[in-house]
């Protein structure tokens, strides 16, 4: 059979469409799709692919089970890997991990690796009953802090071993960054709650609305019986620019933004979440975090919205994909531009506070690219006299997030680097005995599979420490 030199194009909405409502944009193959798509695969040997995978999955075998047509025997593969398989075959980066390494993707396009993951977990989900097996109880009692991919991942891993496990999270609705910071139309909260409800499914105790540090302290988990604790608190805490104006009404960081979106449903016509809705907007950045602001403010009704990000469109660190559906959705792309200040007025009818203003517009700077930086990128420089101004009603600042400082600073004896990340091991030991992190804690803000990835070294670490201790 000749090859395919292309990947078999993903069913999406028309962009005209799609800008305006919430739902799904990519709607999925079809079975007869899929089967095309995986017929493509080389099955090599050496399955340079699952070198790319954060978790491992072993590619090649459960493509294999997708041409057969067997998609259970192909979800099971899929699923003794990964947690969230229908969560990461939506948002994974697979053009820089497993199709990166596609010996296909040499001379042609790789396989569409995510495309079959997220069709194969799409098509277990829609039969799945409660029928799981919980494993026999092991007699030893784990806390995961924080429900996003890293604390689910080790919270599911664990608990296929015995364990029980609970899982303690800040906001009222489990899922972390996947519930708060991806739009509906990106990752639907059907889908997360689906891999969550799985998860209960195994014996894993989620316990919402509680803020580890507040309402209990991890030497308080200990004490109740915990023999390990794992922290996967993530990394909320936004960035800002520090710029003149960043306190003017209508100013947000994406992370309030989207989650006032996302978890609080502020897109739904009677709901009581205030955000900015209509005028225009500009989004600075140009990050994953950065397209998903800017495409939901279009969505919100936005009549105008910008990318403002520093460098050009080849440094520009979003996925490819969001940047092509952002484009087709009409964003407008501010390239090689900074912000220096953001400018408002005072609010007439509220003298009282000389800073109660609104955003009437952002003041940018052009940029030119200099000699590359640390990390090999070129650094952008500002052109003198090339300021210019944007009119817009609201400026969403999505530069990076820093992770949460509150763990750190209620848990005696854990070290941290100067970006406030908790310091581990390769097997993402802290410098407290029991106590494992992973995910953006560690890190900062990354990507979902690399969070899971370090669930899962937790999980096996902590495991061993157990039979061990």
């Amino acid at each position: 059979m000749p090859i395919v030199p292309k990947k078999h194009p993903m069913p999406s909405q028309d962009p005209k469409v799609r800008a305006h409502n919430f739902s799904e944009v990519a709607t999925g193959y079809t079975e007869e799709i899929a089967v095309a798509e995986a017929q493509r695969c080389l099955n090599c040997k050496n399955k340079p692919c699952v070198a790319g995978c954060p978790v491992g999955i072993d590619i090649p075998a459960f493509i294999s089970r997708v041409k057969e047509r067997d998609f259970e025997g192909a979800y099971g593969i899929v699923s003794s890997f990964s947690s969230l398989p229908a969560v990461c075959g939506r948002v994974c980066p697979q053009e820089t991990q497993c199709e990166q390494k596609c010996t296909l993707g040499i001379k042609f396009e790789p396989v569409g690796i995510g495309r079959l993951e997220r069709y194969v977990a799409d098509r277990h989900n829609e039969g799945v009953c409660d029928d799981a097996v919980r494993p026999a109880p092991n007699g030893h009692k784990i806390a995961v802090v924080g429900s996003g991919p890293s604390g689910l991942t080790c919270a599911g891993d664990l608990a296929r071993k015995g364990y029980a496990v609970t899982v303690y999270e800040a906001l009222h609705t489990a899922g972390g960054v996947l519930v708060y910071g991806i739009p509906e139309f990106r990752l639907p909260k059907s889908i997360v709650a689906r891999e969550v409800d799985g998860l209960r499914r195994l014996g894993v105790d989620i316990q919402t609305n509680v803020v580890v540090g507040k309402t209990l302290t991890v030497d308080e988990l200990f004490e109740a019986g915990c023999e390990a604790v794992f922290i996967g608190s993530g990394a909320g805490l936004p960035n800002f620019m520090n710029i003149p104006g960043e306190s003017l009404k209508g100013v947000y960081s994406a992370n309030e933004f989207l989650t006032r979106s996302n978890l609080m449903k502020a897109y739904r016509e009677h709901s009581d979440t205030p955000v900015m809705k209509g005028g225009k907007v500009a989004v600075v950045g140009g990050g994953n975090v950065a397209m998903d602001a800017a495409r939901t403010a279009l969505r919100l009704g936005a009549e105008k919205v910008y990318i403002v990000y520093r460098r050009s469109m080849t440094e520009l660190p979003a996925r490819k994909e969001e940047v092509e559906h952002a484009e087709e959705e009409g964003i407008d792309f501010r390239l090689l531009c900074n912000p220096v200040e953001i400018i408002g007025y005072d609010n007439p009818d509220d003298r009282r506070d000389p800073k109660n203003g609104f955003v009437t517009g952002i003041k940018c700077i052009r940029m030119e690219l200099g000699a590359p930086d640390e990390r090999g990128r070129r650094r952008p420089v500002p052109v003198p006299g090339s300021e210019f101004t944007l009119d817009v009603d609201a400026v969403i600042i999505s530069i990076g997030t820093s992770p949460n400082p509150l763990i750190k600073s209620t848990v005696k004896g854990l070290e941290v680097n100067s970006h406030g990340g908790i310091v581990v091991n390769e097997d993402g030991l802290t410098s407290r005995e029991g106590i494992y992190a992973g995910g953006d804690a560690v890190t900062g803000a990354s990507t979902v599979i690399s969070a899971m990835g370090a669930g899962k070294t937790a999980a096996k670490a902590i495991d061993e420490y157990i039979r061990n201790k």
